[in-house]
């Protein structure tokens, strides 16, 4: 179901959320003894790979070692302890002989293993309710300052996946430095540098390193200068790990076992307002085009931006800058119960609701006036504006560029439905 909010974050979305739950729902009764079989299998990880370049058979050991098989029967062990009969042959083992599959000691083992010189303490693993999505994180220290880190495995494929690697727009995220890169394999990696809190409230940095293989896998790795996300004092000036280490680390071909047994995704939701898709427009740009020819006369555009569904615009009239976006979705029918309970019902079917309330992300001043429609056959566009020049920076005006009747006109103009 559609969040309540009538704007998401393009950069924030539900898999950021289930970074903030990972390690809730387990919760190891000995730490102590999985921090020391975390740290020992990752230094035999470590050890194994440095002394598998000795021959093909080495490597075929150690893959079994690794996948766990010594304990299924495959590299040796009598039916019983006495002598064995001389005549006899071995019966065969029923024992499948796939690998098992990974543990949470394992995505202990492995992040360890990856890290550099210090100590996992307190780790904690989250498989989610959500199909596909796996996540490990600890708090590393390395005698510098103790410091959270978490890698999140998850399937993901198509658009979304490859806005997960591709740098956000500085109008809603603060960052230092992001680069994009693509690996030798087809694979895409992004590399960032930037902080927990847009508004930088607190001095929380989070470095993030995004995977996004080319079969359809995420690797998502974040760290902080804190030994947690949040809530936590500043524990050292930077993140543990420099941006190669952390490329590094989403790199390792030590999380294709666990990535591999990933289930299946589901496919999405059926339509259910009834209505037609939208062409693709990946970046906004056919959003963004409807809105500009829809402003009042005496706005130039300052800036702009978007992706799938999504577009913003910052004005300015003369009187300062004003940030607009929207959001046109199709399909949504199946949230008017949920969004739209007393809302005014225009003479063509059409629900409107508007607001006047604080920005979204707590800055004080910040207005923030929207018009949310939906129309009969679920076509949903939400457009709102702000006193400010974008979500996270102080007010600019007084009120936004745009006003209410205004923000309602555009909502509920006839150019939406030629976009299809």
């Amino acid at each position: 179901m559609p969040s309540e909010k009538p704007f998401e974050e393009p950069f924030e979305d539900g898999f950021g959320e289930a970074l903030r739950r990972t390690g809730e729902t387990f919760a190891p009764t000995d730490r102590a003894a999985l921090v020391d079989a975390g740290l020992t299998r990752g230094r035999r990880r470590v050890a194994g790979r440095r002394a598998a370049v000795v021959t093909g058979s080495a490597l075929a050991l150690a893959a079994v070692g690794i996948g766990g098989a010594y304990g299924g029967g495959l590299l040796g062990g009598g039916q019983g302890e006495g002598r064995p009969d001389e005549t006899s042959v071995a019966a065969p083992d029923p024992t499948p002989t796939g690998p098992a599959p990974s543990t949470d000691a394992d995505l202990v083992a492995i992040l360890a293993g990856l890290l550099p010189a210090g100590e996992l303490k307190n780790p904690t693993t989250n498989t989610s309710d959500t199909p596909g999505f796996r996540s490990v994180r600890g708090v590393f220290d390395d005698g510098k300052g103790d410091a959270e880190i978490s890698v999140a495995l998850t399937r993901a494929d198509g658009p979304q996946a490859d806005q997960r690697v591709a740098c956000p727009d500085k109008v809603f995220t603060t960052y230092d430095n992001c680069v994009e890169s693509e690996l030798a394999d087809g694979a895409r990696l992004m590399v960032i540098q930037g902080y927990e809190y847009p508004d930088r409230r607190e001095d929380t940095k989070n470095w993030r390193a995004v995977l996004h293989t080319s079969d359809g896998f995420l690797v998502d790795a974040s760290e902080y200068n804190a030994p947690a996300q949040k809530g936590a004092e500043i524990s050292r000036a930077d993140p543990p790990l420099n941006p190669a280490e952390l490329k590094a680390l989403v790199i390792s071909d030590d999380w294709r076992g666990p990535l591999n047994e990933l289930p299946t995704v589901p496919a999405s939701r059926p339509p259910a307002g009834g209505g037609p898709e939208a062409p693709a427009d990946p970046d906004g740009a056919d959003i963004r085009k409807t809105l500009s020819s829809l402003l009042p006369a005496g706005l130039r555009v300052r800036g702009e931006g978007g992706q799938e569904g999504f577009a913003y615009l910052v004005v300015d009239d003369g009187k300062g800058r004003s940030y607009i976006q929207i959001n046109v979705q199709p399909n949504m029918g199946d949230v008017v119960g949920e969004l739209f309970p007393g809302a005014t019902e225009l003479p063509d079917g059409t629900l409107l609701k508007t607001s006047k309330t604080d920005g979204e992300k707590g800055i004080d001043g910040i207005k923030m006036w929207t018009a949310d429609t939906i129309r009969p056959d679920g076509l949903r566009v939400v457009v709102s504006a702000l006193n400010a020049a974008d979500q996270k920076s102080p007010a600019t005006r007084e009120n936004p560029a745009l006003t209410m009747k205004q923000l309602t006109a555009i909502a509920t103009s006839e150019k939406w439905l030629t976009r299809r």
